[in-house]
């Protein structure tokens, strides 16, 4: 068991920094503690009446309960079910009936309200357990039960010697997670992952990604996606203290005060800062620009030109970058808070080639990759010790033999892969090739020992003129502009590509106020035509090195963004195309009027 382990080696040394539920001091917990409060859990779960290899369910942001419910099941060998914590009513249902959960750990009110209010909507549902101690029980709710008092149930270890007996008893076949995702079509279907899964994950991360006991690792990203789960074990089995980000909404902020030298991201988060430089860059006097424009130049010269290719930069390049280094581009680290940097493993998304020049020319190691939840994460990705190639996303990792089919797909096998989703043999059937190889519906094509994605095969459009679209492709492009927020490309059987755009309204309105254009509201800067004007002179730039059929023709700016609860969103923030055209059909359709 992981933390038992790790608690014997470094016993009162940090594990965990951490923000209790609308706190505002951070707080520390050593792997002792870590160790102990799992052995609690455990024997509470066993008290409460939890079998081995039950589903528990886990509705909550990221916390250290959160941390400690995954362990402490994991101990007694349940299976843990994460569910995002902005998941919807109906979304919740749909889960615990299907995988007949008994006992749900919430977070915060908003969780605990989604989930009372399902309670008799599920037949299986026995008990609420609540992390934050500040959230209001219902006055009609006998069922709940707060954290605290969980935890009284398994106090002074009652059943220690059942859960050691079931320690022994565990093995590589035992599933430890079923991870739900919500996709860009249909259903939810939960991935089954085991410990065996897990362990082989371990190993394959370990020998391509360098985090060590001496890194601190910001957890950005939601426990319930994979690529958070799975790195933050990685990070835990090799010793690293894990930084517990409970708000989302803070993590720059919580990055500036506590100083991680690593964390895992989406490209969004990445083009977030290159927007935010930018437009410092902008409002720079030209002098400064000026400084900053050659700064990025040697950056990138060295960094990629040189390093990435696994060369020697010259002496006086060298030398150059080091002064820039040291001044110019550690400002820039410091005012994110990366003080001292690491790696920054990012997936999930396409990256934009812009964005990944822009992050490692500061300095910043940006270790790039594929996975999915049913590869347990990496498939592939950067390796740092030998070149790497940006737009790539990185080599193939050890132990998993990966091939293109005739048409293009990313096939895979081996002993990270799902074994099935469950409940739904005719999906698992229809996932894997005859011969064994799981079908990831990816295209994709490998070159000197790098692999490529081009799309999502069921994402590519064709327009009414037969060419091919990847609309994926062409917002990544676009995303790196300041005043572009959202984007969803419309091309499918289309005469041309178009495009819905929401715009990043406070530079908006601030270039409105500038050039004197008067505005009341949102929808009168949509409506703007001096406005639309430079969102078109701006696309145009980005889209200059697309093929004349991919280029955006017309686009309408919308005044809200797409959202989770128009269902426009999936948890991970992909957008549900299908939904959108439904949503924007008047819109759409205005834009192919001749």
């Amino acid at each position: 068991m992981l933390v038992h382990d790790q608690a014997r080696k470094y016993g009162d040394r940090e594990a965990l920094i951490y923000k209790e539920f609308g706190g505002a001091q951070w707080k520390s917990c050593s792997w002792n503690q870590f160790s102990q409060t799992v052995k609690v859990v455990s024997n509470a779960m066993l008290n409460l009446g939890v079998k081995v290899q039950e589903n528990v369910g886990i509705f909550s942001q990221n916390s250290v309960p959160y941390v400690m419910s995954d362990f402490g099941a994991w101990g007694i060998r349940a299976v843990t079910i994460p569910f995002y914590a902005t998941s919807s009513e109906q979304q919740i249902q749909f889960m615990i009936n299907d995988a007949k959960v008994r006992f749900l750990f919430v977070g915060e009110q908003e969780q605990y309200d989604k989930a009372h209010r399902v309670f008799a909507l599920c037949p299986t549902m026995e008990r609420i357990i609540i992390f934050d101690h500040n959230v209001r029980i219902s006055t009609h709710d006998p069922y709940a039960l707060y954290w605290d008092d969980f935890l009284k149930l398994g106090e002074k270890l009652p059943r220690q010697t059942e859960v050691e007996q079931l320690y022994k008893e565990a093995s590589d076949e035992d599933i430890a997670n079923i991870l739900y995702t919500s996709g860009t079509t249909g259903d939810s279907k939960g991935v089954i992952l085991t410990h065996g899964q897990y362990n082989a994950a371990l190993e394959a991360n370990d020998k391509a990604v360098h985090v060590t006991e001496k890194d601190r690792i910001m957890n950005f990203l939601p426990y319930t996606h994979i690529f958070e789960k799975g790195w933050s074990l990685l990070c835990l089995s090799e010793g690293a203290t894990l930084i517990v980000n409970t708000n989302p909404h803070e993590v720059q902020q919580s990055m500036r005060e506590t100083h991680p030298t690593s964390m895992c991201s989406v490209p969004r988060f990445w083009e977030k800062v290159f927007a935010g430089v930018q437009e410092q860059i902008d409002n720079a006097n030209p002098i400064q620009r000026k400084i900053f424009k050659n700064a990025l130049a040697v950056g990138r010269k060295h960094n990629i030109e040189y390093i990435s290719r696994g060369k020697r930069p010259p002496l006086a390049l060298h030398l150059e970058y080091e002064m820039i280094n040291r001044t110019i581009f550690s400002m820039v680290r410091k005012e994110l808070g990366l003080v001292n940097p690491n790696i920054f493993p990012t997936a999930g998304a396409t990256v934009s080639e812009h964005v990944e020049e822009f992050v490692h020319s500061i300095g910043l190691n940006m270790v790039v990759g594929y996975g999915l939840t049913e590869s347990l994460a990496t498939v592939s990705c950067d390796r740092m010790e030998l070149p790497y190639t940006v737009g790539s996303v990185g080599r193939v990792v050890d132990g998993l033999d990966l091939k293109i089919s005739d048409e293009g797909e990313i096939l895979l096998k081996g002993p990270t892969i799902t074994r099935g989703y469950y409940n739904r043999p005719d999906l698992t059937k229809a996932a894997f090739t005859a011969d064994g190889y799981f079908r990831t519906g990816d295209s994709g094509y490998l070159k000197d020992g790098e692999l490529y994605l081009k799309e999502r095969i069921k994402d590519l459009f064709k327009t009414s003129n037969g060419k091919y679209i990847a609309p994926q492709m062409i917002e990544a492009k676009l995303l790196v502009d300041k005043f572009i927020d959202q984007i969803a490309i419309i091309a499918d059987q289309r005469k041309f590509v178009s495009a819905l755009i929401i715009p990043e309204y406070r530079l908006v309105e601030e270039y409105a106020r500038e050039h004197n254009i008067a505005f009341n509201s949102r929808e009168d800067l949509c409506a703007n035509e001096q406005i639309h004007k430079m969102m078109m002179e701006r696309i145009d730039t980005l889209q200059q090195q697309l093929a004349h059929y991919e280029q955006i023709k017309r686009f309408t700016l919308l005044p809200h963004h797409f959202s989770m609860e128009r269902n426009e969103l999936t948890n991970t923030l992909k957008l549900k195309r299908k939904v959108i055209n439904e949503n924007y059909k008047e819109e759409i359709d205005k834009m192919y009027e001749e």
